[in-house]
């Protein structure tokens, strides 16, 4: 993504480098669309900013990875 969080990646680029299916991508995208980490329009995908609820470590503080942050929304990484 860019500065403001945009990035103009195809889907079948997107699908490319995390080697994951289309039916897949498209599961994956409506997930983070419901947890609010990212707005949509096609063929556009912006990185929406963190809560506080999701910038907190399991571990008592800090900044979590990205895997703390699907496992907190209920999701495998």
């Amino acid at each position: 993504a860019d500065a403001r969080g945009l990035s103009f990646y195809s889907e079948r680029s997107i699908g490319r480098y995390l080697t994951m299916a289309a039916d897949r991508l498209d599961s994956a995208r409506k997930e983070l669309l419901r947890a609010d980490l990212i707005a949509y329009q096609h063929p556009i995908y912006q990185v929406l900013s963190l809560d506080g609820s999701l910038l907190s470590s399991e571990r008592g503080g800090g900044i979590c990875s990205i895997k703390e942050i699907f496992k907190q929304l209920g999701g495998a990484a």
